[in-house]
């Protein structure tokens, strides 16, 4: 073969590096198939890689003389088609030790735990999250691993048991060994035009490495029908699971694996390294990602609503450290779609306060609660609304609208009316709160109506609306949005339905121990009809030990209430019956059997009223007077 002229000067140089690519072809030798030219000594791999640039010099020097002496010289094509053939073979040995050295290289490090196995929970839960799911998954990666090393090694120094993961934290994914000789590798296969190769290597091997990291944090690969069709039990502990892991996924590996791309193609040529981190990063992105987008569309229902917010406020905390990592144009979907996914979390929280308060307006029960005790749809919305409190900073961002409410003028009795004048000021957050209390009052209010029995009736409003205040009392935050003005509205009308129990119990009982129809008109002999005083006491034994039996199976919960409640009735009840017996006492015992009329001392009505409100049937007759 006669070589160009160009060749010719350097033929020894090129049938040098000719012999060294040919003796590492994989194809031909066994002993080639077997060793890997990045693991031998370094002045083999250097000599390999000077070899690629001789070929490659030749391989320009052919293509110039061919295109010159094109027709004329039919020799020069076959050179080309020579050295074309050795590059391949070079190629394709390049492509199998970068393969090489990135798989061992993912897989190198081995550390204990990305999560402090100390903490019973990996980040620091909401106080109304009572339990965290923190297995782990048993699958091992040692580039996870290495992504441990650092969390340790970039632990705060702060109480958190958490390893920090509040900012963007490149990891060094690969020795800087390996990554000169994939960098040297890259540029060799990709001035060759082996881009595609190249970048397919790289990115099938580092997602290999990701998708193993994902394992390790519990990401699944679960599509969002997947997602949509779990219960909403199981899916809590995933949400929580989720927002630890975007944490190390965005700010850790992610980032990572960004500089990695940097460290090795940034120097090769314009946005290589950002298509190789596409290639890499995209498909787990977009699973990550696609997660909270299924819970961000799934059916709405209360009990969601607090994962919801919790999915959000992890999004938005991310979403600037998402847009640093993913900047580049070629990323414009990641952003997109996380941006979007967070606009979605909102209005879904939206939608859930308003469902919301309407379920509370039309929460249909009509079976009374016995003992005219605290309902547990009044338990369950003021447990609620004290837990939309603690998310109050989000929530005044997303509720930007005012309830639709009914208004006193409207005539629709199956709303109450609320007017926003009384309550200038209010955040629109602070007015849904208040809404849901004055639809829950209104429930409340027909569901005392199925009471047969009006006291009781009175009991279940005061007992109810008490807990609501204490609930209120007891959340600074809340107690903040609804106000000391409307609280006061609300402890005024528990006071008032503590008043009507005690007229409609009371008014009855007392009223036998006036003085009016005792007396004989036109006697001068005592004055008193003894038969209308027998007739008076025979009364009032009767309905007291009525009221008795009944209303201590009544139930106030709150001990401070039942206390206030009893001394109430025993202050009107107590002097007008030591009166009452102090003035009548001697006409009855003068006469026959006077322990069937005065059956009870003032000591035993005291004694009595200790029983009322207890929830539970008293076990023995009221106890007698002494003799």
């Amino acid at each position: 073969m006669e070589l160009p002229e160009n060749l010719n000067k350097d033929s020894n140089g090129y049938e040098s590096a000719e012999k060294i690519i040919l003796r590492w072809d994989s194809t031909a030798s066994e002993d080639a198939r077997e060793r890997m030219i990045f693991e031998t000594d370094r002045q083999e791999a250097d000599l390999y890689l000077q070899a690629v640039d001789e070929i490659q010099r030749s391989l320009s020097n052919v293509s110039i003389s061919t295109s010159s002496n094109a027709g004329k010289n039919a020799n020069a094509v076959d050179d080309q088609s020579k050295v074309n053939t050795t590059i391949q073979i070079a190629m394709a040995r390049l492509e199998d030790e970068f393969r090489n050295i990135l798989i061992t290289h993912s897989s190198a490090l081995e550390t204990d735990s990305l999560f402090d196995p100390s903490s019973s929970s990996i980040s620091t839960p909401s106080h109304h999250e009572l339990e965290e799911d923190d297995t782990l998954s048993n699958d091992d990666s040692s580039h996870h691993d290495l992504l441990q090393l650092q969390l340790q090694h970039c632990e705060s120094s702060d109480s958190s048991t958490y390893r920090s993961t509040s900012s963007i934290r490149e990891v060094d994914l690969m020795p800087s060994e390996a990554i000169c000789d994939l960098q040297a590798i890259a540029m060799r296969m990709i001035s060759s035009g082996y881009l595609r190769e190249c970048i397919q290597v790289y990115g099938s091997v580092r997602k290999s490495a990701i998708d193993s990291s994902f394992r390790k944090l519990g990401i699944e690969k679960l599509s969002i029908g997947d997602v949509q069709r779990l219960e909403w039990e199981a899916l809590e502990s995933k949400i929580r699971r989720w927002i630890r892991a975007a944490k190390v996924c965005v700010r850790i590996l992610f980032a990572s694996e960004k500089k990695l791309c940097e460290q090795i193609f940034e120097c090769v040529g314009t946005d290589i390294d950002d298509a190789c981190f596409m290639e890499t990063v995209k498909g787990p992105a977009i699973q990550l990602f696609n997660f909270a987008e299924a819970i961000s569309i799934s059916r709405r229902s209360p009990e969601k609503l607090f994962k919801i917010l919790d999915l959000h406020d992890a999004l938005m905390d991310l979403l600037p450290d998402i847009e640093a990592v993913f900047d580049s144009k070629s990323s414009d979907s990641i952003r997109v779609q996380a941006a979007e996914i967070l606009s979605r979390l909102a209005e879904a929280a939206r939608g859930i306060l308003s469902e919301f308060e309407s379920a509370v307006l039309r929460e249909p029960s009509r079976v009374p609660v016995p003992g005219g005790t605290i309902h547990p749809l009044t338990r369950y919305v003021m447990n609620y609304i004290s837990l939309i409190s603690d998310y109050k900073q989000t929530l005044i961002e997303l509720v930007i609208s005012k309830p639709s409410t009914g208004s006193r003028y409207s005539g629709d009795q199956t709303t109450p009316d609320m007017e926003f004048a009384e309550l200038e000021g209010k955040t629109p957050l602070a007015l849904h709160l208040i809404w849901i209390i004055v639809v829950l009052q209104f429930n409340l209010d027909g569901k005392s109506k199925h009471y047969r029995d009006a006291s009781l009736a009175h009991l279940f409003i005061m007992n109810n609306v008490h807990y609501i205040v204490q609930k209120v009392k007891g959340s600074p935050e809340l107690r903040e949005m609804i106000g000391d003005d409307y609280l006061r509205k609300l402890t005024g009308k528990f006071r008032q339905a503590a008043t009507s129990y005690q007229r409609a119990t009371w008014v009855s009982v007392l009223y036998c121990l006036r003085d009016e129809g005792l007396h004989v008109s036109g006697s001068f002999s005592s004055g008193v009809s003894k038969s209308a005083l027998r007739e008076r006491f025979k009364t009032f034994n009767a309905m007291f030990e009525e009221v008795h039996r009944t209303q201590a199976t009544w139930l106030i919960p709150d001990t401070q209430l039942r206390e206030e409640l009893r001394i109430s009735i025993s202050e009107k009840l107590i002097p007008a019956y030591r009166s009452f017996l102090g003035r009548f006492r001697s006409h009855i015992e003068s006469g026959r059997h006077p322990e069937n009329y005065i059956k009870y001392s003032v000591e035993d009505l005291e004694m009595a009223v200790l029983d009322f409100f207890e929830g539970y049937p008293v076990s023995q007759h009221l106890r007698r007077r002494s003799q």
